[in-house]
């Protein structure tokens, strides 16, 4: 570590990613075995070093030894001595999370936060379906109708369905065949734990952008090992969190050193069968979020997996060896070397496929911001471990987490489910009610048949509505605008909900 800048390691003199253009992003590529995750971990932890939080995903585990002290072998300390670097073994101060609540503590999101446009993503919905999903959004936000976890969105998709008329008179056609695509689907996430994104206690970005009392930033790991399976559930909840970043911080320019770096491992997974309005969003984010301070780092085996408008503006590349072995891994090849500046010392293309283990080539931005020539470099050993932590070290560092007991038990407060189902329950109750027969005056001299009542089951759901909207029209007033990427679309949110 370096005053203004993370070392990450010699050419022909020490490569540094200098702090004040660290939050003009950055990508590290290469092909599987090559060191791009050391390489992830040595960036990470000299962020760390200077008091920049991070956020990670662990996507194989391995990571986690960022949280324990290095053991350097002789290899590794041949390696510094011929670098006349001294290894000098420490942790960074880290923070393990788990969707699942295994490997760490608990990260959620609510619903209302998450929006319609990626949960659509999640459930692999096509435009029409995503229209009814936006519908349901927009009812139950007009009601006041809090969408927190999965089990509202059900009740709330339900309610559609029962209403799909007056709904379809408003909106525009609801199909119940369309609600009943978008119910299975929401049953196929719930079975591959999607139940255990959604829910409160929601994150707080704060609680991600802390430092220890030493003043260094702390690590915040993503188990991602069980996530990486439902590789949308895993690509939507990062875009999430990138989209929140961007949308709660304010601007502030380029600072000395980011506020955040957010490294997105398999980030492949993000572009894959994406709409294009979605990674016109991603775009946006992706170059816009520098000013409020975040750099976001792709890591992926090869840059041809980013479209073209996001890997334009990544100024910071560390690109390790790539094979070409197809006609596809050749075009792959080129683009690698085509998006860097090139170095008449040597030949880009033949450079990347000669590149051994633990080597990479490296361009920066200098501090004019301009990239620098691309140069052969020989990756530095980190300070802490390499290979995973132990459960019981990871248990350790959980009992002394900043957040501990946060998180770490779910809470249910009443919101949609609750409300609709009361709500049910009460208008059942009054349809009973009025099927009794009135008692008649005992002087009534003839007994007269009780007078033919009109048909109630279309104004039921009439009356279920005006009966919903009464139950909380103190929130009508306050409509519940999610943040799809929204500070992108101009609109505004409430504030979050605060502990």
């Amino acid at each position: 570590m370096a005053d203004n800048g993370v070392l990450i390691g010699f050419s022909e003199h020490p490569e540094l990613l200098l702090l004040n253009r660290s939050n003009r992003h950055g990508l590290v590529a290469g092909a599987t075995g090559t060191g791009k995750t050391v390489t992830l971990q040595i960036l990470a932890q000299g962020f760390s070093d200077a008091g920049v939080p991070v956020f990670a995903a662990d996507v194989k585990g391995d990571l986690s030894g960022i949280s324990a002290i290095g053991a350097p072998n002789e290899k590794m300390l041949a390696r510094a001595a011929a670098m006349n670097l001294e290894i000098k073994p420490a942790a960074a101060p880290t923070v393990f999370w788990d969707l699942f609540g295994e490997a760490g503590h608990p990260i959620r999101a609510t619903v209302s936060e998450m929006g319609p446009l990626l949960i659509s993503r999640m459930l692999e919905l096509n435009d029409v379906q995503e229209g009814v999903l936006s519908v349901v959004f927009r009812a139950a936000d007009e009601a006041g109708l809090l969408l927190l976890d999965l089990k509202d969105l059900q009740a709330a998709l339900a309610h559609a369905a029962e209403n799909a008329k007056d709904l379809s008179a408003r909106y525009g056609n609801i199909s119940p065949a369309t609600i009943a695509t978008i119910q299975r689907g929401l049953l196929v996430l719930e079975d591959q734990g999607g139940t255990n994104l959604f829910g409160e206690p929601a994150l707080q970005l704060s609680d991600i952008m802390r430092t220890d009392a030493s003043g260094k930033g702390y690590i915040n790991l993503l188990a991602a090992n069980k996530l990486i399976a439902n590789p949308r559930l895993y690509a939507t909840f990062l875009l999430w969190l990138m989209s929140e970043l961007f949308e709660e911080l304010p601007e502030i320019g380029d600072p000395d050193k980011p506020r955040l770096v957010f490294f997105f491992d398999e980030a492949h997974l993000l572009f894959r069968d994406a709409p294009r309005p979605l990674l016109e969003k991603v775009e946006q984010v992706v170059r816009l979020i520098r000013s409020k301070g975040v750099g976001v780092y792709f890591i992926t085996q090869n840059p041809a997996d980013i479209p073209d408008t996001v890997l334009g503006q990544l100024g910071n590349r560390i690109q390790h060896a790539l094979r070409a072995y197809t006609p596809a891994d050749q075009r792959g090849l080129r683009a690698a070397s085509d998006s860097f500046r090139p170095n008449p010392a040597f030949d880009t293309a033949e450079a990347i496929q000669a590149l051994g283990v633990g080597e990479a080539l490296v361009s920066v931005l200098d501090e004019r911001g301009a990239p620098t020539v691309v140069q052969k470099t020989a990756i530095r050993p980190p300070n802490s471990r390499m290979g995973p932590a132990l459960p019981a070290e990871r248990a350790a560092i959980m009992s002394q987490s900043p957040v501990r007991g946060l998180y770490d038990t779910a809470l249910d407060r009443e919101s949609a489910f609750e409300v609709l189902q009361k709500a049910r329950a009460a208008a059942t109750a009054a349809e009973a009610r009025a099927a009794e027969p009135e008692p008649e005056p005992e002087d009534e001299p003839e007994r007269r048949a009780p007078a033919r009542r009109a048909s109630s089951r279309q104004g039921m759901g009439e009356a279920f509505a005006k009966s919903m909207l009464r139950t909380i029209g103190s929130q009508v007033g306050r409509e519940l605008i999610r943040g799809v990427l929204g500070g992108l679309l101009g609109s505004s949110r409430p504030a979050r909900r605060r502990r």
